[in-house]
C-alpha cells in the first residue's frame, strides 16, 4: 500500500467502489438536540458496498454540518464534507440553486 504524497488529499471514498449520485433533495430536518426546524441536501449514494446518505445541514448561526447513514454512518465530518463534495453532481463547487415558486 501506498502512502499519498505529502500534501496530497487523501481518497474521501476508501473503500467504496463505484460510489455515485442517487439523488439529491431539499428537506426539513429536526435534530435531537434542537427545537428548530431546519433546512439540509440529503445526497443519496449507491456503491457496490450498498446505499447510504449524506446530508449537509444547515444550522441557524448560518454554518453547516453533515450527518451521514447507511454507509456513511459515523464517519467523521471531515471525511462527510469530502464525500459530499466529491459525490455532489457538478463537481462539488456549490449547492444547487433553489427555485421558489409563487
Amino acid at each position: 500500500m501506498t502512502e499519498p504524497e505529502q500534501g496530497a488529499e487523501a481518497d474521501p471514498l476508501p473503500g467504496l467502489t463505484h460510489a455515485s449520485c442517487a439523488g439529491l433533495e431539499r428537506m426539513a430536518i429536526r435534530l435531537r438536540e434542537s427545537t428548530h426546524t431546519l433546512s439540509a441536501w440529503r445526497l443519496d449514494i449507491t456503491c457496490d458496498e450498498g446505499p447510504g446518505a449524506i446530508l449537509l445541514v444547515e444550522t441557524p448561526g448560518g454554518g453547516t454540518l453533515y450527518r451521514g447513514e447507511g454507509l456513511f454512518l459515523g464517519w467523521p465530518q471531515e471525511r462527510l464534507e469530502a464525500a459530499y463534495r466529491r459525490l455532489l453532481p457538478g463537481g462539488g463547487e456549490r449547492e444547487p440553486d433553489v427555485v421558489q415558486g409563487g
